[in-house]
């Protein structure tokens, strides 16, 4: 079973930077595609992107394309999203999802989120 451990969310001025971290623990990490969701104050939580255990395929919200990036480090057992030119609508916390079975996230593995807040 995955366990995951996102940091790095903090207060990120609008147009800086900010990169998340996702650590992960156990043995089905780098069989596992990794994704980041996002939850606003009084919404629902929302793709933002996802990679594959090869990091070969890369999917992103059409909100964030061209702004963030998603990437791994399977020796690390870590997965990235590089927050660029945030937005104040970026504001939310942010969650690590583990989806070992492949299941389009209807059973992925979740962490316990981090909280972006972007100041316009």
């Amino acid at each position: 079973q995955v366990q995951l451990v996102e940091s790095g969310g903090g207060l990120v001025q609008a147009g800086g930077s900010l990169r998340l971290s996702c650590a992960a623990s156990g043995r089905t990490f780098s069989s596992s595609s990794m994704g980041w969701f996002r939850q606003g104050s009084g919404k629902e939580r929302e793709f933002v992107a996802s990679i594959n255990r090869y990091s070969t395929v890369t999917r992103y919200a059409e909100s964030v394309k061209g702004r963030f990036t998603i990437s791994r480090d399977n020796t690390k057992n870590t997965v990235y999203l590089q927050m660029n030119s945030p937005k104040f609508e970026d504001t939310a916390v942010y969650y690590c999802a583990a989806d070992p079975a492949g299941s389009s996230w209807t059973r992925a593995i979740w962490g316990q989120g981090t909280l972006v807040t972007v100041s316009s």
